[in-house]
This record gives structure tokens, C-alpha cells and sequence, in this order.
């Protein structure tokens, strides 16, 4: 009997997820799987909401944001119960194998079907860069890159009135989308939750550069560590320089996937479908040092996440 696997998006979505169901659907095809959409992530896996897909299917979406499959959050699926409801679901459409596209929340989902007997495939679909078990996500380098856009524009209106510009980023528990635009946009302070700064230190760093001349200043910061509008209040009071606060927002989910995440997006997509043809169990799919990687699901979800912190110095040296 054929293998059929089912295919869902779940968490925030982020650019690529697209790119990612066709390259895991077509190269499912491509090894004679029989393949299924399930829509609304585990909620739409509840409630039964699977069809089968053809080719057809995954045709003309590889530069679209966003996910067709649509994702929903579910609360409930923590409970054991509505965990056997989606077991269920699953085996009535004899589906024996479930890709997972999403971030750490999504991973734990698939860790709690596997232990119900469901063999799942999980694969990083997320802006933030948060998951340990790869070196990028898909979904991050495009966020980046809106992230920088909206830095750089902003650049032009805080040269042009000599202010202080607080940009606000998503990634509250990794603070890589902090880090890497404000390398890549020469920004005068980046804080996240790796290298938190203080209402002193913060406050000192700009008086110095006030002190040496400079007439405006940027600051990225990671949501969540600080109320950005009284910071700007803050800074205006004690610094004596105009400062404006802007929080990016849900702007940087969407838009059209770089060339860097519809390719990652394809590697690992159709390198989980080469996995499977090898018997591999539940497992995530990673890039580490450039190369697909496999590792086992739990011990994935058990692995710390490594921060190299010489790029926080490094930032600094060239500000």
C-alpha cells in the first residue's frame, strides 16, 4: 500500500512556508506518495479539515508569503485528548506519516503526536531564528531584509532631524533578527534578550556619542524588553535630543520570499522526503554549517541554543 503523508503549517507563518509545502509535495510525488493538505496547523488536524492534493496543488506558490495552508493557533492541543482526536483524524485518512512546518511550539506538537505513535517530520518554519536544532529558519532571512529596508528609510528621516530612532523587532526569546540588522544597517545600539541593556547604560552610550559629535542615532531593540515609546520619552528628557519610536510589526511576517528562503525552503523540504525513503523515524530537518542535517526530534528539542555573543562585539567595534 502506498505511504501517504499529511502536510500542515502551524505557529506564526512566515515567508517560505510556500516554497517549503511544494518542495515537500512534489517531491512526495516524485517517490510515489500519496499527498494530503491539512489546513489550520493542529487546529484544522481536529477538526478533520484534510483533503488530498495533486501537483496541481503546489503549482505557482513558491513566491508567495504567507502559507495556502493557512495556520491557527489551538490552546487545547496540549490536552491529551484532543491530541488523540488528531491521531484519530489521521489514521481515518490512513495518513501515516505528518510534516510539520513551524517553529519550537510546532515542534512540541509533533513531540506529543510521536508519542502517540505518529511518525512526524518537522521542518523551521519561522522569522524569528529560534529553533536550535538549524542555523537558519526559513522565514528569517526575509524578515531581515524587510527589517533592514524599514531601518534604512528611517535612517534618512533621523539624519534629516537629528533624533534618536527606537526600532522595535520581533524575536523576544532570540534576538538574531536584532542582531543581524542592526550589523547590517550600522546602528549605534542593539539590545535583545542576549545582550539586554540597562535605562543607564543605554542612556550613557548616547550621551558619549552626543559627546563626540554625533547628531542622530538609531537603536534596534527586541520586542518585549522595553516600553519603546517611554524609552523615546526617556531619552528626549535626560539626553536632550529628540527620539521617535517605531514597532516594525507584523509588517516583517510578510511579503515575498527572498531567493535565500525559497532555496533553504527546497533543500530541506525535499531532503525530509529523501529522508523518509530511508526509514528515518520522527525527526527535524536543520542547516548546519551549510549542510541538510537530521536529527532525531526529541533530542532536537532538547538542545540548547547557541548564541555567539563575539557578534554583539563585534557590532559595537563598527558603530
Amino acid at each position: 500500500m502506498t505511504a501517504r503523508i499529511g502536510v500542515l503549517t502551524s505557529g506564526g507563518d512566515s515567508p517560505g512556508m510556500n516554497a517549503c509545502i511544494r518542495a515537500v509535495i512534489r517531491a512526495g510525488l516524485v517517490h510515489g506518495y500519496e499527498m494530503f493538505a491539512i489546513y489550520q496547523g493542529f487546529k484544522g488536524l481536529v477538526e478533520n479539515q484534510i483533503e488530498q492534493v495533486d501537483r496541481r496543488f503546489a503549482s505557482e506558490i513558491i513566491n508567495r508569503g504567507g502559507t495556502v495552508l493557512r495556520t491557527a493557533r489551538l490552546p487545547s492541543f496540549l490536552q491529551e485528548d484532543v491530541q488523540k482526536i488528531a491521531v484519530a483524524n489521521l489514521k481515518q485518512h490512513r495518513i501515516d506519516t505528518l510534516v510539520i512546518i513551524g517553529g519550537d511550539g510546532s515542534y512540541r506538537g509533533a513531540s506529543a503526536l510521536s508519542r502517540l505513535g505518529v511518525r512526524c517530520v518537522c521542518l523551521p518554519g519561522t522569522i524569528d531564528n529560534d529553533v536550535s536544532s538549524t542555523d537558519y529558519t526559513i522565514g528569517f532571512d526575509t524578515a531581515l531584509n524587510t527589517i533592514v529596508e524599514c531601518i534604512d528609510k528611517l535612517r534618512d528621516t533621523s539624519s534629516s532631524h537629528q533624533r534618536c530612532s527606537i526600532i522595535e523587532v520581533m524575536g523576544r526569546r532570540c534576538g538574531d533578527l536584532a542582531l543581524f540588522s542592526g550589523i547590517a544597517s550600522g546602528v549605534e545600539l542593539i539590545v535583545s534578550s542576549e545582550r539586554p541593556l540597562n535605562e543607564e547604560e543605554i542612556l550613557a552610550q548616547l550621551e558619549e556619542g552626543k559627546q563626540s559629535g554625533k547628531r542622530h542615532f538609531i537603536i534596534v531593540v527586541s520586542e518585549k524588553l522595553w516600553d519603546v515609546f517611554a524609552l523615546a520619552k526617556t531619552i528626549e528628557s535626560k539626553i536632550g535630543i529628540e527620539a521617535r519610536a517605531t514597532v516594525i510589526g507584523h509588517l516583517q511576517r510578510g511579503g515575498i520570499p527572498s531567493a535565500s528562503d525559497r532555496v533553504l525552503a527546497a533543500r530541506m523540504g525535499a531532503g525530509a522526503i529523501e529522508a523518509l525513503t530511508r526509514g528515518n523515524d520522527s525527526f527535524v530537518v536543520g542547516i548546519l554549517q551549510n549542510h541538510i542535517s537530521f536529527i532525531p526530534l526529541e533530542e532536537a528539542l532538547s538542545m540548547p541554543r547557541m548564541v555567539d555573543l563575539r557578534l554583539y562585539t563585534d557590532a559595537e567595534q563598527l558603530k
